[in-house]
């Protein structure tokens, strides 16, 4: 009985010899790719543990105080900003010896406080009018 499927009788033949080594050559392509991803991919996974496994170190501030060379830390040592009952800090920001701490008031309304750390006082009050 002859075979119907003609394919079938080309992929058991034997390959052409320049066929052969081109396909050796692509073997060879794709098993020094695959090595190379995996290399990659255990030097990025290395990298991940390595920052994992580190101590957590406190960000020195660029921070400017009355005295130079004075780390914000030590500028706002021993000072309390008072705030109102049930307010919240959103957000804060700091500019040379300006902080801002946007906050939110108990009532809803947003406001932005600038302290001034050279004098040690809040020197303005932006308030938003609730429900804006």
């Amino acid at each position: 009985m002859a075979n119907i499927n003609p394919d079938l009788d080309a992929e058991e033949a034997p390959l052409d010899p320049t066929m052969e080594r081109v396909r050796r050559k692509m073997i060879r392509l794709l098993a020094v790719s695959i090595g190379i991803m995996v290399i990659g991919l255990m030097a990025v996974l290395a990298a991940i543990v390595y920052k994992i496994n580190q101590p957590v170190q406190e960000v020195a501030t660029a921070a400017r105080s009355d005295i130079p060379e004075q780390p914000l830390g030590a500028a706002l040592a021993g000072e309390a900003i008072t705030l109102d009952p049930g307010t919240r800090i959103l957000s804060h920001n700091l500019s040379d010896n300006t902080l801002s701490l946007e906050t939110r008031l108990g009532d809803g309304t947003r406001q932005v406080l600038l302290y001034d750390l050279a004098s040690k006082r809040v020197v303005a009050r932006i308030s938003e009018a609730a429900g804006n």
